[in-house]
């Protein structure tokens, strides 16, 4: 039993290597990029290592938002910047990056959301599986990954029944897919749901009031995902690591 389970963890660690080897941006130049560890609590992702204006705090990872929001009475309690409205996000010993967010009650969700404004025109990379954010200098690297362009937030196009919908890259949603409800009662419907060419299946979505089709992390947490702000592009690669 013992050399079968040995035998076991040797060939599931050597199937990761060998898929790590193939990411898309693992030949990214040392230097060029930076990662932070994740956590997922409650579907959601935070950064547990980063601070701003040297305070840790409860910060949830939100590409899909032009810009970082933090909670009022987190925001309060920060040193005074020396520039009005300034803040600065560290997320590592070496690497800082400013930014001037707005505040508003979060509700105790989180102290902060991380938007599109601290990234600039950088990219930064999603691997779920390896709770993993790398901060890319370089940009993205296209290589095995389905490219969509957008102009304004970060959007795909994920087919629903059949029909392309374009939709919000949102990893402050920790649902599947929210769809705008239309003439329907809000609340939860089923459907088809493919997006980068693999067929996810049919899939519990939800009905709401809102204005644009939003893609949760309960999706995204089957793809490798990048976005480019400098070239406005995300990049999708289907995770073989993922069910």
């Amino acid at each position: 039993m013992y050399s079968k389970t040995l035998a076991i963890a040797i060939a599931t660690t050597l199937l990761l290597a060998s898929c790590s080897s193939t990411l898309p941006w693992a030949h990214e130049p040392i230097g060029e990029e930076v990662n932070l560890s994740f956590v997922i609590r409650n579907n959601l992702l935070f950064l547990p290592s980063a601070t701003i204006d040297g305070r840790s705090g409860r910060f949830l990872v939100g590409v899909g938002a032009a810009r970082t929001a933090l909670d009022q009475h987190f925001a309060a309690n920060l040193p005074r910047s020396a520039r009005s409205g300034e803040h600065m996000l560290q997320i590592n010993e070496k690497e800082s990056l400013r930014f001037t967010p707005v505040e508003m009650d979060l509700h105790k969700v989180a102290d902060g959301i991380i938007g599109a404004d601290v990234w600039g025109n950088r990219a930064v990379s999603i691997d779920y599986t390896s709770g993993l954010l790398t901060y890319q200098k370089e940009g993205i690297h296209p290589e095995l990954m389905t490219i969509y362009r957008f102009a304004g937030e970060p959007r795909v196009n994920v087919l629903v029944d059949g029909k392309t919908i374009p939709a919000i890259v949102d990893t402050s949603s920790p649902d599947t897919l929210t769809l705008p409800r239309g003439e329907a009662a809000a609340g939860r419907t089923h459907a088809r749901i493919q997006l980068a060419g693999a067929d996810l299946g049919n899939l519990d979505v939800k009905l709401a009031d809102v204005a644009e089709a939003r893609v949760g992390n309960r999706i995204l947490s089957k793809f490798l995902v990048t976005i480019d702000y400098g070239k406005r592009e995300v990049g999708l690669w289907r995770d073989p690591r993922t069910p």
